[in-house]
């Protein structure tokens, strides 16, 4: 997957992300170098951060089926992992079950889910 850092930009997402229907258009913009907020442009108020996932997790390389990869048109796509912030007594985790990956080059992106795989659903990051 690519190694590209992702910049701002206007993310199409081919079908909606799971539990965000009908929205497929979304803003991302950069809160530190590996930290993005995801905001709806449709809805404001909907907002997802996400995570280049290669500093705390750099053994994560996701399988994807081809198919999802043609979908957004590239075999080369930035990977990035949503990220559940911390609230009381819980430490901040990414889900590396459901990467969602985009097209540098034309905005399209995916959210899917990683059949066959351990990966978890909420790996805690370190501090």
């Amino acid at each position: 997957m690519s190694a590209q850092p992702v910049t701002e930009s206007v993310l199409r997402f081919v079908s909606p992300p799971p539990g965000l229907a009908p929205l497929t258009e979304f803003s991302l913009t950069s809160v530190t170098p590996e930290l993005y907020s995801l905001r709806a442009v449709e809805a404001d108020d909907v907002r997802l951060f996400l995570l280049d996932p290669r500093p705390f997790f750099p053994e994560y390389e996701p399988d994807v089926p081809g198919a999802v990869l043609t979908e957004i048109g590239t075999q080369d796509p930035a990977v990035l992992v949503v990220v559940r912030p911390s609230d009381t007594g819980s430490e901040p985790s990414a889900n590396l079950l459901a990467p969602v990956l985009v097209n540098l080059e034309t905005g399209s992106a995916v959210q899917t889910i990683l059949e066959g795989t351990d990966q978890p659903l909420r790996a805690p990051l370190a501090r």
